[in-house]
């Protein structure tokens, strides 16, 4: 296992529970693109496919749990995709 992968893989981790929360509160994907979180889809259903053929390790979980999480972001991007205005916080506080 490398200690390197792994911390990257952790810290992209980290990122996408908080693009998934930020995107579920605004309700509005302004300025994300669909096109750029499938080309990260696809590197992490690379670094799966590699972890199983050739480097099997603990990391794998990472690679799976981040791309859960992107996968969450990807279905609030389809959601919320017509919302051209976030959530105001005034709004969010009605609830």
């Amino acid at each position: 296992m490398s200690i390197f992968e792994a911390g990257m893989m952790i810290c992209f981790g980290i990122s996408w529970p908080v693009a998934a929360w930020k995107t579920y509160k605004s309700k509005c994907v302004g300025g994300k693109s669909i096109y750029f979180s499938s080309l990260i889809l696809l590197g992490y259903i690379c670094g799966i496919t590699h972890k199983i053929l050739y480097s099997r390790d603990i990391v794998i979980w990472l690679y799976i749990a981040n791309m859960a999480f992107l996968l969450l972001d990807m279905f609030l991007w389809f959601r919320y995709r017509n919302n051209k205005t976030p959530v105001s916080q005034e709004e969010l506080n009605k609830k």
